[in-house]
């Protein structure tokens, strides 16, 4: 617990209710998305305004103590568990939509907006946004930026970072930047604004975020298409990328995942096939519906044993539902669930998915495997039970083998959870130590004193790799 007079000092900044220390807040804002992972804050503050965030993190960097921004706590890499203890900044009275620019395009908008709450008014408004993470009912704006979150729609749409123009935050000295804003050409010095996305509140606290929206497309269809050869599934992905077609979505489910989501859902999916791809278009109805011939066509060629189109907006949820309802299907299997993600190009799909099988056997754990085929994002999920700590042991050999062989064929330890603390041993695998160091650099340019959710992205020792051949 804080001193005394610090406490006063906040209590003075946000007021009596908004900063807590009491038992229960202090163990609610111990933990995040991520299982197993939990450290208690000294305090909880909820600011209502940038200038109340610059006021708390001037009294913080003058003491020295650690701040943890979060929005709902959603993240699955221990972003906001508070393993230094410090004060954790919970962002969601903060959660305004300021503006809706019609002539340019653009949202401004607080960071403890909920993403789906954001998401169903702009489309009221006749536009588009189109960044859509599977947590969006609880995920924040602000907790998107910092991840750089994607989502289903990645593919065609790209990520957070692709529709991010401009951010307020304020730095660890109470300092208030602003960067970017609404136009659409900036190289006025370093990108300061995509700098920020995904840098997981280790450099500043965003306060405000302009955000790009586009029109919505006019037209859209969905697909299912299953097949018993992995590989088949894995050839189709590369081959309707190869054709130039970018479709909207174009999800992968193996045949663990297909049969825990039908026990789930009830969706009558086939429980024989090896894999399943979601696919779905959208655009002008001429070219939506082309590119879905061809699609079919390249799945047939390819031996999908069946294709099904969704006639209507409804079966097109039907079939979104499955992908969609995949972790909370997992999540009931046993106690723990852990959801990591490794990207790979997309021609290694197949390798990477028989390798996590085959790394999974070998550990003797239980590991289903979904994700974004399209760019090669993979989301391996161990179902387990903390309390085996055996088990969890060999999980954890398990997901750092997974890491390595990811990395081995050509890919990366995150495509979108990010860093925090549970990846933070396995950066340099990526990054190598030259890019630690620039890293370093800039944290330490942006918080010279390391109170900004100090522990993450940055080991105190790096894990030794390992290569580990096949077989």
């Amino acid at each position: 617990m804080l001193d005394q007079h610090i406490r006063e000092e906040l209590r003075g900044v946000v007021g009596e209710a908004y900063y807590k220390d009491d038992p229960e807040s202090l163990v609610t804002h111990s933990y995040d998305g991520t299982p197993m992972l939990q450290h208690l804050p000294d305090g909880v503050i909820y600011p209502a305004s940038t200038a109340e965030v610059s006021a708390i993190m001037q009294i913080l960097s003058k003491h020295r103590i650690p701040l943890i921004s979060r929005g709902s706590g959603s993240n699955l890499c221990g972003g906001t568990v508070p393993v230094q203890g410090g004060v954790v900044m919970v962002m969601h009275r903060m959660n305004a939509i300021l503006e809706v620019d019609m002539q340019n395009l653009t949202a401004t908008v607080q960071p403890g907006l909920i993403t789906k709450q954001f998401i169903e008014h702009i489309e009221g408004l006749g536009l588009f946004y189109p960044p859509d993470p599977s947590s969006m009912a609880i995920s924040t704006i602000g907790g998107n930026i910092a991840e750089c979150s994607g989502g289903l729609r990645g593919l065609k749409y790209g990520t957070t970072k692709d529709y991010v123009i401009g951010l307020e935050c304020v730095l660890a000295s109470g300092e208030v930047l602003r960067t970017g804003g609404k136009l659409m050409k900036d190289v006025a010095g370093y990108d300061l604004t995509k700098l920020l996305v995904g840098s997981e509140g280790t450099l500043a606290v965003i306060t405000e975020a302009t955000l790009k929206l586009i029109p919505p497309p006019k037209h859209k269809k969905t697909m299912l298409a299953m097949y018993k050869d992995l590989y088949g599934a894995a050839r189709t992905v590369s081959k309707i990328i190869e054709s130039r077609i970018i479709p909207a979505t174009l999800e992968f489910m193996d045949n663990p995942t297909i049969r825990v989501v039908d026990d789930f859902a009830k969706l009558g999916l086939p429980r024989d096939m090896a894999a399943i791809l979601l696919i779905e278009q959208d655009g002008e109805p001429e070219p939506v519906e082309r590119d879905m011939a061809r699609i079919a066509d390249i799945c047939r060629e390819e031996q999908a044993d069946q294709i099904q189109v969704a006639c209507n907006q409804e079966e097109a949820l039907k079939l979104l539902t499955a992908r969609r309802s995949a972790f909370t299907a997992l999540a009931r299997l046993r106690p723990t669930t852990i959801l990591e993600d490794a990207t790979v190009p997309r021609s290694k799909i197949a390798d990477m998915v028989l390798e996590i099988n085959r790394i999974a056997e070998k550990h003797n754990v239980q590991i289903c495997t979904f994700g974004h085929a399209g760019d090669g994002n993979l989301h391996p999920t161990a179902t387990t039970d903390a309390r085996d700590r055996d088990e969890v042991h060999r999980v954890e050999e398990a997901f750092e083998e997974i890491f390595e062989a990811a990395i081995r064929l050509g890919g990366t330890i995150t495509g979108e959870h990010g860093v925090g603390l549970v990846k933070a041993p396995f950066l340099e695998w990526k990054v190598g130590k030259a890019g630690i160091e620039v890293m370093k650099g800039i944290k330490a340019a942006f918080d010279p004193y390391g109170i900004l959710n100090p522990g993450k992205m940055f080991a105190k020792q790096a894990r030794r790799r390992v290569v580990i051949g096949r077989g």
